[in-house]
């Protein structure tokens, strides 16, 4: 039987009925079915953690607190929940503020909770343990919302809002800061005013909008729906109108498989690319849903349409956003496409709709193959290798963005985690592993650039530790050769960019895991079933230069 560091078993402490603030916290928590943490135990939060036993809550302890704000991401992707990470106060807090910048960019619903000084002692700056100038501050400069609590009321508020927020408009982080001796403090707080509350509807979108977005397209000639992030939640309401119109749909990387990218009217995750870009872009009607079109997934500054432009967006801030509409409708991505296809009267789908996303899908890859050769040529093979309905979360790395997430095709949203705006290193494999609790039925891979991995590479234990199946791709072209080709093009002599490789199948193994090599597809495709078969910690070193297709 484990002990704890008093040498008691653990067990016996599993239902200690203290009913502290930390406690009322995290059942609140739970009451809206959040069933996993993500986090570090550390001096100041220990009431945060007494209670998870006790309320079924897994507890996930990665070895850096951005790992666990990554690995919350990537379980919330895929449990439809926002991810909860758990830090310190100062140091933890901080620590976990990149993957509150990730959640923040890429629109997705994350609560961060930390313990704060104690009540009366802010800005004391006397040398108390994790002491900080101000952390509230500093998390709400990052988060969409930040709350310094009061009372034990307060705290389940806290809690009770972040839920009505995610539900009701852009969801994206929120920061809840509990005063040390509040954490610790009992309370005799009722169970009413913990348990889940409903969560409020989202108005109707206006039937006037609706009316003319439905004239608009039922006109077209030439119609294309492009997704974004906030069109995750209605694919089939998508696929439904893009068949009546015969409209191809070309998607975010955030919407990516929001169609199954094996749909005739699919486009793929490609607006980075020119010749799903200027389909969109050329459209006589384009429908754009749920997204701010911004620079990072257009790769260029604006798209600027040419045709009549319809967007719905959550937010009627965003309809106007790098993109002016000529219908704007505001409100829920699910309900607006429902709205807008029930407005339509009964009619053909635009002939030839089918053939023109298929020449439009040949001329993505040629453009792919053309870009960066090597790394469309890996990408394929990796695709190739990997099992169906593996989950594959991806990093900043130029195999990442430069050809698996284009060649790489997915039945459904949230398969590929991923963070197109904030372009984090570090994020693939915390990701994998947080998928992998979510969803332990499907093949959890992380695919990831050497540079990328170094930064995470830490969550090797974590996924021994919490005896989860992840394999990691590792592709290793000797350090950052994005930015060293940068430089070429800056005409800087490469410096800082060329960088020593770790044997990365041994390092693998020395974790508890197991590591092999490929240097061919025929051993990539045999490395890959070995792992899904092995299980556990698995990692597939794949020196690039040497790899031959």
């Amino acid at each position: 039987m484990a002990a704890g560091t008093t040498g008691v078993p653990a067990g016996e402490f599993a239902t200690e009925p203290r009913r502290t603030t930390g406690w009322v916290l995290m059942e609140a928590l739970r009451g809206y079915g959040v069933d996993a943490v993500f986090g570090i135990p550390g001096t100041h939060n220990i009431e945060l953690y007494r209670p998870l036993r006790a309320l079924g809550i897994r507890a996930i302890t990665t070895r850096h607190e951005q790992g666990a704000g990554y690995g919350a991401d990537g379980w919330s992707l895929r449990s439809g929940l926002p991810g909860v990470v758990i830090t310190t106060s100062g140091p933890g807090l901080l620590n976990a503020l990149s993957a509150a910048g990730t959640a923040y960019c890429e629109s997705r619903p994350m609560i961060i909770i930390a313990p704060g000084p104690a009540r009366g002692a802010e800005f004391a700056d006397i040398g108390t343990l994790h002491e900080t100038k101000d952390q509230l501050a500093a998390a709400s400069a990052i988060v969409e919302h930040g709350v310094r609590v009061q009372t034990a009321q307060e705290a389940v508020e806290a809690v009770h809002d972040a839920f009505e927020r995610f539900a009701t408009t852009r969801p994206r982080p929120v920061y809840i800061e509990v005063p040390l001796d509040l954490l610790e403090e009992t309370t005799d707080l009722p169970a009413a005013a913990v348990a889940a509350r409903p969560l409020p509807s989202i108005a109707a979108p206006d039937p006037g909008a609706v009316a003319e977005a439905a004239r608009l397209l039922a006109d077209a000639a030439e119609p294309v729906i492009l997704a974004g992030g906030g069109a995750r939640g209605a694919a089939s309401e998508l696929r439904e109108l893009a068949e009546r119109l015969g409209a191809p749909v070309v998607t975010t990387l955030n919407a990516k498989g929001v169609l199954d990218e094996r749909h005739p009217l699919a486009l793929g995750a490609n607006l980075r690319l020119a010749a799903a870009r200027d389909r969109a872009r050329d459209a006589d009607v384009l429908l754009v849903v749920g997204s701010k079109l911004g620079e990072a997934e257009l790769w260029v500054e604006r798209l600027e349409a040419r045709g009549r432009v319809i967007r719905i967006d959550l937010l009627a801030s965003q309809i106007d956003k790098n993109q002016r509409a000529d219908v704007g409708i505001v409100g829920d991505a699910a309900a607006s496409l429902a709205a807008i296809r029930g407005a339509l009267e009964a009619g053909d789908p635009v002939a030839g709709a089918a053939e023109t996303a298929r020449r439009t899908r040949d001329a993505v890859r040629a453009e792919v193959a053309e870009l960066s050769p090597q790394n469309a040529a890996l990408a394929g093979a990796i695709a190739g290798a990997l099992p169906e309905g593996a989950v594959v979360a991806t990093d900043s790395s130029q195999i990442a963005y430069w050809g698996l997430l284009n060649t790489l095709r997915v039945a459904e949203p949230n398969a590929t985690p991923y963070m197109a705006t904030y372009a984090t290193l570090g994020y693939g494999l915390p990701a994998a592993l947080g998928a992998r609790v979510a969803s332990p039925e499907r093949p959890a891979f992380a695919v990831v650039g050497d540079g990328a991995l170094m930064f995470s590479m830490q969550e090797f234990i974590t996924v021994v530790e919490q005896r989860l199946d992840v394999t990691v791709i590792v592709v290793d072209n000797g350090g950052y050769a994005e930015i060293k080709q940068n430089e070429l093009d800056a005409g800087v002599a490469p410096i800082g960019v060329d960088l020593v490789q770790p044997d990365w199948a041994a390092v693998a193994t020395a974790f508890g895991g197991t590591g092999s090599r490929a240097s061919t597809t025929a051993e990539l495709e045999a490395a890959v079933a070995a792992a899904v078969a092995g299980g556990g910690l698995q990692l597939i070193h794949i020196d690039q230069s040497a790899f031959a297709a």
